[in-house]
């Protein structure tokens, strides 16, 4: 099925090019691990080898295992897919909109904006994400990938279900399916020996640091179980409910996001995936079920350009007419000229701690000002992109106690609405080349002509 000696090529020239500390791979068919290979170190100053039973850090593939058990507990009865999931401040959102739902969360369509926050030992404590809750659209109108909505989703499964996440994954999916060796938590708890975590300029991570939303990204797996996963885990499932999966509303022109997992739309057999990334941390799943194939391609490095070589490779020589827009959940966006008139806006940036004044200055179809009150602005490349008219990223830090933890950037992403400009302002850091990768913290912005 797959050429061994080609693959292990493969891996050993991505982890010399990308500086990847270490490569672990299984293909299964039917649900039986036929190949597994390991590459480079787990450990880089031990000298401690990668084995196929390494377990890593799998960030967001998190999501596939905890919508696949948000999924049983519908068949349970324990929830229903289409039941409103109200957030910590109340049911409603922008406009006095309904909560959305537990199947609107699932796809990421919930109105919540993006959010990672993470605390590491020795320093500042972690961000609560509840404070971020509040919904910057109505359920459904867009595609928005959501920390938040699996935080929101993971808090429902424990109530409903009177269990730990963790304790109902293990009990529902991880037993059923034999993936003994996966387990939720900061730490590891499992028998098998781990890989750490690297930043892209090789520096590691420290142990046992915490993701504020667990539910979508706190798993940890080795290649095998996942490998498994990936083919079981429709089979747990309900015929209706597993046929709900797969109903996916598109995001790209190539793929959509259903349940849990992205699915590829046109020629070929369908592709089902998940990819994983945060600090010390590229990792992917996936399914191909017209041809009983699933594989896991688990990285120990912030950069995915190893992990991506190693996928590109296995789906290109194991599914026909495969390419990488199958996997992937976002579509080139190249930069286009700004189609705002020159000129002066004043609003604010809502935070969980107030409202911030922001002054924008466009000053031409690519450059812009942007200053907090009391504040000198600064200058700063600007663009208009498919689905916003002004993005800009910023060397300006939000003057808020959580963003002055480690989120000293600013993004804004505007459209024009009403005579405003309106859409959101992210304080977050520039990747980990220097210290460690820093939280995302997404605020509501809107702005007025002056």
């Amino acid at each position: 099925m797959v050429d061994g000696d080609a693959l292990a090529k493969v891996c050993a020239e991505a982890l010399a090019a990308h500086g990847t500390a270490s490569v672990s791979i299984a293909v299964a068919h039917r649900g039986e691990v036929v190949l597994e290979q390991a590459h480079g170190w787990a450990d880089t100053a031990a000298r401690r080898p990668a084995t196929p039973g390494t377990a890593y850090a799998v960030a967001s593939v998190s999501k596939a295992i905890t919508a696949t058990g948000v999924c049983l507990a519908a068949d349970a009865g324990l929830l229903g897919l289409d039941d409103p999931v109200p957030g910590p401040d109340g049911p409603d959102g922008p406009d006095g909109s309904p909560a959305p739902t537990v199947r609107q969360l699932l796809r990421h369509r919930g109105g919540l904006g993006g959010h990672v926050a993470f605390a590491y030992p020795g320093g500042p404590a972690l961000i609560d994400p509840d404070r971020y809750q509040a919904p910057l659209a109505a359920p459904d109108a867009r595609f928005e990938y959501a920390n938040l909505g699996f935080h929101r989703l993971g808090g429902l499964l424990e109530r409903s279900s009177g269990q730990q996440l963790g304790d109902f994954l293990r009990e529902r999916v991880l037993r059923p399916l034999g993936m003994a060796d996966t387990h939720y938590g900061a730490a590891y708890p499992g028998s098998a020996p781990t890989a750490e975590r690297y930043t892209a300029d090789g520096r590691a991570y420290p142990a046992g640091y915490l993701l504020s939303t667990p539910a979508a990204g706190a798993a940890w797996a080795t290649a095998g179980d996942l490998a498994r996963f990936g083919h079981g885990a429709p089979g747990l499932l309900a015929p209706g409910t597993a046929a709900a999966v797969a109903e996916a509303p598109a995001i790209t022109d190539h793929v959509g996001y259903g349940l849990g997992w992205i699915l590829s739309t046109g020629p070929g057999p369908q592709v089902r995936s998940h990819g994983g990334g945060m600090g010390g941390v590229a990792t992917m799943v996936v399914a191909v079920p017209e041809l009983e194939l699933s594989l896991a391609v688990l990285t120990n490095h912030t950069i995915k350009a190893a992990r991506d070589a190693v996928v590109d490779h296995l789906l290109t020589e194991l599914v026909p007419e495969y390419h990488p827009g199958k996997i992937a959940p976002y579509a080139p966006d190249p930069a286009r000229p700004v189609p705002l008139a020159v000129g002066r806006w004043a609003g604010v940036v809502r935070t969980p701690e107030g409202e911030v004044p922001i002054l924008l200055d466009i000053l031409t179809e690519s450059r812009v000002s942007v200053a907090f009150t009391g504040g000198e602005p600064v200058r700063a490349a600007a663009a208009a992109g498919r689905e916003y008219r002004l993005r800009s990223a910023v060397a300006l830090q939000l003057p808020t106690d959580d963003a002055r933890r480690n989120s000293p950037m600013l993004a804004l992403e505007l459209n024009e609405a009403g005579g405003k400009l309106v859409g959101r302002a992210a304080a977050y850091a520039d990747g980990d080349r220097s210290g460690l990768l820093g939280n995302y913290l997404v605020h509501a912005c809107e702005l007025s002509p002056i």
